[in-house]
């Protein structure tokens, strides 16, 4: 479809000749999915659809425990700290942002009054501010107030780079002004297209000022409401033990009628992905297991027990595996893998390419993931409309062999390629689990038949996605050769999700290893190019440039992606759950409740 014929289209629906929910099934026919599709008719003036979620409880209260499974534990309860998807999950149980995205891409107001759209004058002509209106009457844990005092706060806070926010980039290069007690305007140096960023979903958790405000900046790390939350959710904080047990209570004075339903909430960390889905699927003993990466043949024979069933929704995360940029042996200034040296092994193109050739993609697709998971050469694999045509993935140990030994890496006598006395020996780490695990051994076989030597390394997930930053087995720390993980994309927008390569996103010591470019891989064209889709107004234009980045991140072989992930959890029988693909699994925890 030519970008004529899709302004067109908005056009009518503007005057009212054609539906919105007829315009997005347009969209979704010629490869855009319902997210963007909304996204567009915002931008051009057309209100968001609202969303609404059945519940049928007629009172708050009264459900008794509500009990949640995260395999990889929580670790801390600050969203502006947390590096790991289960320290965001943490922390929206306690913590609300203004809106929150549902499955289909519309944005849903939680501490906003309203979403701002131009028939509402919240969004400006000229794409450089939107006004946000806050909920009246919202109370924090403490009885104190919610006001716009809270959202300014947030917004030093998190911008300050002494603070070391993983949050920053949403609030670095804006500004936020208060207009009265209960509203906000939030201010762009540049047109902006995505305008919903800041405050928004898992990185626009709102914390209270009152009880953070002496904690800005180097003693950001002090506060001790990092593990005691005092948020306006619908659930109060009772007791916290690190990479344990988590426990809230109802919050009787929440600011939504008849929620919450369950009077207590246990949230058990630790174990294994199969242990959880059993402890859903099979004994009933939980209500609900977050990410399910469990091998698909193993799920569908405990959903047969009848007990529960998996909840498989659209979402932009990929598991994939990094090639460190740096070296992860040598120190400077006291900092190892630092992106003033480069990896002696990886930094030959030739080595990378046929690291690619030696992913069995397809079978990790059939023999593990199943219905969970597709194989894929992007990065970016939706909203559909983004996911780039100009790539490909093979698998081909002649070729990878064919490759290496061009550029002169010869087979030993131990046949262990090596070039220069430098021998193709990697660390390759990831998190504990089956799937995982079997990915790597894989990776490994077909790797020794190139002549290339892999250790394996497998590091207990609440370690490994730590946002303890003397933590040196983090992911964030990357102190290995190769390692593997699943990114979760948090928007229907691929705008923050892709600033995970800008050079400015680097995680060093200096930010505490909480920027979002782990990898370390920098390149200047990607720089400029992600530069100006941040400004770039035109939907179509913005999409051409969002593939530009992807292609240019997997055509250098760092970043090797393996599949495009689903979202996928464990509900016991009996539970109903609101999730999206778009926003963390418990965005709409209030609205939560069980039949029966």
């Amino acid at each position: 479809m030519e970008e004529r014929e899709i302004r067109d289209l908005i056009a009518d629906v503007k005057n009212g000749q054609l539906s919105r929910r007829a315009f997005v099934q347009r969209m979704i026919a010629v490869g855009l999915t319902a997210p963007m599709a909304g996204m567009m008719l915002s931008q051009s003036g057309v209100a968001m659809a609202a969303t609404t979620y059945p519940y049928k409880p007629t009172k708050a209260g009264g459900g008794g425990v509500l009990k949640l499974m995260y395999w990889q534990a929580i670790t801390l309860l600050n969203p502006h700290f947390a590096v790991g998807t289960k320290d965001q999950e943490g922390s929206r149980i306690f913590y609300e942002p203004l809106a929150g995205w549902d499955n289909d891409g519309n944005l849903v107001p939680v501490l906003a009054a309203e979403i701002p759209s131009k028939e509402n004058d919240g969004l400006a002509e000229d794409g450089r501010s939107v006004i946000w209106k806050l909920k009246r009457g919202v109370k924090w844990h403490d009885g104190m107030p919610f006001t716009a005092d809270d959202v300014v706060f947030n917004w030093e806070y998190a911008k300050n780079p002494d603070t070391a926010a993983v949050s920053i980039a949403s609030y670095r290069d804006i500004k936020v002004e208060k207009i009265d007690d209960f509203a906000v305007r939030v201010v762009f140096a540049k047109p902006t297209p995505f305008w919903a960023d800041a405050f928004v979903g898992n990185y626009g958790m709102i914390i209270p000022k009152h009880l953070f405000k002496d904690y800005v900046g180097s003693k950001s790390r002090e506060a001790p409401n990092n593990l005691k939350p005092v948020g306006t959710g619908a659930y109060l904080f009772v007791d916290f033990t690190p990479g344990d047990m988590l426990r809230a209570k109802i919050n009787h004075n929440y600011h939504v009628a008849n929620r919450p339903q369950f009077d207590e909430l246990e949230v058990k960390g630790g174990g294994d992905a199969v242990s959880a889905a059993r402890a859903v699927l099979q004994t009933g003993e939980y209500d609900y297991a977050w990410n399910m990466q469990v091998e698909d043949q193993i799920l569908l024979k405990m959903e047969a027990v009848g007990k529960g069933k998996i909840n498989i929704v659209t979402s932009g995360n990929v598991e994939f595996m990094q090639l460190n940029s740096t070296d992860p042996a040598v120190e400077i200034d006291g900092e190892r893998a630092s992106i003033k040296t480069k990896h002696p092994l990886f930094s030959d193109p030739a080595v990378r390419q046929a690291m690619n050739l030696l992913i069995d993609r397809a079978s990790i697709e059939k023999h593990i993931y199943g219905r969970t998971a597709v194989a894929t050469a992007n990065f970016l694999n939706n909203p559909e409309r983004f996911r780039s045509k100009n790539t490909k993935f093979e698998f081909n140990v002649d070729k990878a062999n064919q490759i290496l030994e061009a550029a002169g890496w010869k087979k030993g006598a131990d046949g262990i390629r090596a070039k220069d006395g430098k021998q193709l020996k990697f660390v390759y780490q990831t998190s504990i689990n089956a799937p995982r695990q079997k990915t790597q051994s894989i990776i490994k076989q077909a790797c020794q038949k190139a002549g290339i030597e892999v250790e394996l390394k497998a590091v207990l997930g609440s370690v490994f996605f730590s946002s303890d930053i003397a933590n040196p087995d983090t992911y964030t720390h990357f102190y290995c050769d190769m390692q593997m993980y699943n990114t979760t994309m948090p928007q229907a927008d691929p705008q923050f999700f892709m600033n995970q390569y800008v050079s400015w996103q680097v995680a060093n010591k200096d930010n505490k290893w909480q920027g979002r470019n782990v990898s370390r891989w920098q390149n200047k064209e990607y720089d400029e190019i992600y530069k100006q889709v941040e400004q770039e107004l035109d939907a179509v234009k913005r999409a051409a440039l969002f593939i530009k980045l992807n292609d240019l991140v997997v055509m250098d072989n760092y970043i090797q992606p393996i599949v495009s992930r689903t979202r996928v959890a464990a509900l016991g029988g009996k539970l109903t759950a609101h999730i999206s693909g778009w926003d963390a699994d418990l965005w709409q925890l209030a609205n939560w409740y069980k039949e029966g």
